[in-house]
């Protein structure tokens, strides 16, 4: 792989603009060739000339003999005065530190585009040089604030374990420092001053971990004595008597420095942080009670705070891997476009250059590396029991292998599912089902099995789309892994996706093969109990599968799905979060698959399912419920609206939530309309619905897309976009209209083919999940390029502790 495409694809997707623009000095570069090649002389371009006449000089010998002649000193002079270009540090009136290069050589011809390359490199030197250091800035504060948790949970600690031999209160830890303090000043007054700095150059056995984050003891399990400013701890053997009597009673005191507790004095200054993200503490922030800060010292809190502050420094230390692969590949970059530039414009300057670039705090700064060391040790230490391998694997979690059995399973599943479909068309062929023989049957197979079996279908092509929208996402390099909040290594690739769908296909289609029976057994007067179970066994089986709570079949992504549906269901009472909200909209496209659940329940519960037969339709109990089933998705994406709009104070969430008000109206109106017709309803339900469409086709396309910018420099969409070909995005517009238009079909009452109305209400719903899975793509583009806009790489991780000297503010 070429490195313009490596450094690509190494790229943080979010600090995309902030990397240095290689694809850019490249087409510079190419302008520099393209002129050197228009403009040397015509002996210069024989170079097959030149090179067969190398082939008679004299042979130079095989060993290289290094001499020390006068010469050599000449050709330091000359290469001083052919030097290419001069790197100077200047000043800003900001008090910013730039790098200007001096291009020397502008004399030559083809030099103004050499002048040109060389000030554009500075530009992105400059750029990736203050990017770095704001976003070290940053992480060096955050280092800070981890530090002052640290000390608060290790108090914590010590309150809750009550460890023999520690202090267990602000009275005893003064006392004991007190007492370190009497022996130490007597050791000073009976010890000689000789013996005691000879003792301090030799003995730095001690380190004590809570001075500071920069003085961080790199091993936890005490197999090695470095620390992270780059010093070797060395044990230096001495025969002195007196040195050696002093420096037992040094290790004493350095034993009892290094056991002394955590100061649990700052206890008193800290309180839990109360953010309202569970069900109780939202309402009592709604009915404004006070919430309970005060530290109570129970092992349920401690590893409450314990799991928290463990997922900050996890999070953190992503960071730090990110900024140190920023560090790498830019420098890597520079290295690589000053080789090129040598290459073609016959130059030595990359030397020079890199030199500079080495010397600069890109190049020269350890800050970031001394702090990865240092939450490799604390991390390792505290929340891995000091297990090195267990700690460093859930700091640095293996990327999930793409397997070849996962690629050759879902290819066959596929296959089957063609074959199954086929085999389906051919007995419905062969049995002549389709005729008029069979009418009666097919109309009660239509009205009972064809809604059971539908649910699967929908399943099923709503997991082809969100295969479909991983495969582009990838492509384009939308970080939606990120925007999800996936774990590192277990968000699944779109072929896992499609392995998991078609392998329900598969077991539906057969279930359909087996309960294609039009006609009553003639003896027994119904049809075969166990083949009529069969949809509803399938479905048992999807839900102890998304249930179970072994390590099978993707375990993680399930748990994942769980939380965010648990989420949904009790929307009010939790924090909002885009997965939440996402996986809503999900469900907002899926109606139809609640009306077939609930079909489920009516026909299993109280049908006759061995002779097909059903009330449901006739039952006002199953009718009412088809209004609540319909509106259940959209007022869980209404009371998240509500939600936002009380923690965030953003007009817009308001808006939002009158737009699935809206659409509750439209949908309840229209079901009204499909049980009781009347014109009165119909032209209630026309009003309703085109409200509804208006408005959610605005939403979709303005606010969720981002499109219609004014003076965007892309017309009627925005600025920046991801696909190339503008007409993707103007397709997808006129789709989503149509793809709307197609949701009030059942006010238009429009047929095609004299279909089942079944068929119909099972194509329009197809219809909707493939508009849901067009609007998924472009919605979550939207939300990269805005991350990618404010270059937000990382995800906020509330705090566990929060000190009184920073007020009501969260650390």
């Amino acid at each position: 792989m070429k490195f313009g495409k490596e450094f690509a694809a190494q790229m943080v997707p979010e600090w995309h603009e902030a990397y240095m623009n290689y694809a850019y000095m490249k087409t510079l570069l190419k302008e520099i060739h393209l002129f050197k090649q228009k403009n040397r002389p015509a002996s210069a371009r024989s170079g097959s000339l030149r090179r067969s006449l190398t082939l008679y000089r004299a042979f130079s010998g095989l060993l290289i003999h290094r001499t020390t002649s006068p010469n050599n000193t000449n050709k330091q002079l000359h290469d001083v005065e052919n030097q290419v270009i001069q790197v100077n540090s200047v000043r800003t009136d900001g008090g910013d530190e730039r790098s200007e290069t001096m291009f020397l050589m502008t004399g030559d011809d083809g030099g103004e585009y050499e002048l040109v390359y060389f000030r554009r490199l500075d530009d992105e030197f400059n750029k990736v040089v203050e990017f770095y250091k704001q976003k070290v800035e940053e992480v060096m504060k955050e280092a800070a604030v981890l530090n002052k948790q640290m000390e608060a949970l290790i108090a914590f600690r010590i309150k809750v374990d009550n460890p023999k031999g520690w202090a267990n209160s602000v009275e005893e830890t003064s006392k004991l420092a007190s007492d370190v303090e009497a022996s130490i000043a007597a050791l000073y007054v009976t010890t000689p001053s000789a013996a005691i700095r000879a003792s301090r150059r030799i003995h730095m056995d001690a380190i004590d971990e809570e001075n500071s984050i920069h003085q961080s003891v790199k091993s936890s399990s005490g197999d090695d004595d470095k620390f992270n400013n780059g010093i070797e701890m060395k044990h230096v053997k001495n025969n002195n008597p007196e040195i050696q009597e002093y420096n037992m009673n040094d290790q004493t005191r350095s034993s009892a420095a290094t056991t002394r507790p955590a100061p649990l004095e700052i206890l008193q200054r800290v309180r839990f942080n109360t953010s309202q993200e569970t069900p109780r503490s939202t309402i009592k922030g709604f009915l404004k009670l006070p919430n309970q800060t005060d530290l109570k010292f129970s092992k349920e809190n401690f590893k409450k705070a314990e799991k928290q502050l463990k997922k900050a420094f996890v999070e953190f230390y992503q960071k730090l891997r990110l900024l140190k692969s920023y560090s790498f590949l830019n420098i890597m970059a520079f290295s690589k476009i000053m080789k090129k530039y040598d290459k073609l414009a016959s130059r030595s300057a990359s030397k020079s250059y890199m030199k500079m670039v080495d010397n600069s705090y890109l190049g020269s700064s350890e800050e970031v590396s001394k702090v990865m060391e240092r939450v490799e040790s604390t991390f390792i230490k505290h929340f891995s029991n000091a297990n090195r391998s267990k700690g460093m694997n859930i700091l640095r979690p293996k990327k999930r292998k793409e397997s070849h059995r996962i690629t050759f399973s879902a290819g066959f599943l596929v296959g089957c599912t063609v074959s199954l479909i086929l085999a389906l068309i051919l007995i419905i062929r062969a049995r002549h089902i389709l005729e008029a023989d069979h009418d009666e049957g097919r109309v009660l197979y239509m009205d009972t099995m064809f809604p059971l079996y539908s649910l699967f279908g929908f399943i099923v092509l709503h997991m082809a789309m969100y295969g479909a929208n991983i495969y582009f996402w990838r492509k384009y390099r939308v970080n939606y892994a990120f925007i999800f909040g996936f774990k590192e290594g277990t968000e699944l690739g779109y072929r896992e996706v499609l392995l998991i769908s078609f392998s329900i296909s598969v077991l539906a289609l057969a279930g359909v093969l087996a309960n294609l029976d039009m006609e009553m057994d003639p003896v027994t007067k119904d049809y075969k109990a166990l083949t009529e179970l069969v949809p509803l066994g399938l479905v048992m089986l999807v839900v102890v599968i998304l249930l179970c709570p072994l390590k099978i079949v993707h375990r993680s992504s399930r748990k994942f799905l769980l939380v965010c549906l648990f989420h949904c269901l009790l929307a009010p009472l939790y924090k909002v979060t885009l997965p939440d909200f996402f996986l809503a909209d999900q469900l907002t496209s899926q109606v139809q698959a609640f009306r077939s659940l609930q079909f489920y329940v009516c026909y299993y519960g109280w049908g006759d399912y061995k002779r097909r037969a059903s009330n449901c339709k006739s039952s006002d109990v199953f009718n009412t419920f088809s209004f609540i089933i319909a509106a259940i998705p959209y007022s869980w994406r209404l009371l998240q609206c509500l939600r936002r709009l009380y923690d965030e104070k953003d007009a817009m969430q308001g808006y939002n939530g009158l737009k699935y008000f809206s659409t509750i109206v439209a949908v309840s109106t229209r079901t009204a309309y499909t049980l009781n017709k009347g014109i009165g309803w119909k032209i209630v339900a026309w009003i309703a619905s085109v409200v509804a469409a208006v408005t959610s086709t605005y939403w979709d396309i303005v606010i969720d897309w981002g499109f219609f910018q004014r003076n965007s420099k892309n017309k009627w969409l925005r600025d920046k976009l991801l696909i190339a070909n503008k007409s993707v995005y103007y397709g997808a517009i006129v789709l989503n209209v149509l793809l709307r238009l197609a949701w009030m079909q059942t006010v238009m009452n429009i047929t095609v083919f004299s279909l089942h109305r079944q068929t119909m209400v099972a194509l329009v719903a197809s219809l909707e999940i493939i508009r849901r899975g067009v609007w998924n793509f472009f919605r979550l583009e939207n939300e990269h390029l805005n991350n990618v806009g404010k270059y937000r790489a990382f995800k906020s991780v509330p705090l566990p502790f929060n000190y009184d000297e920073d007020g009501d503010k969260d650390e």
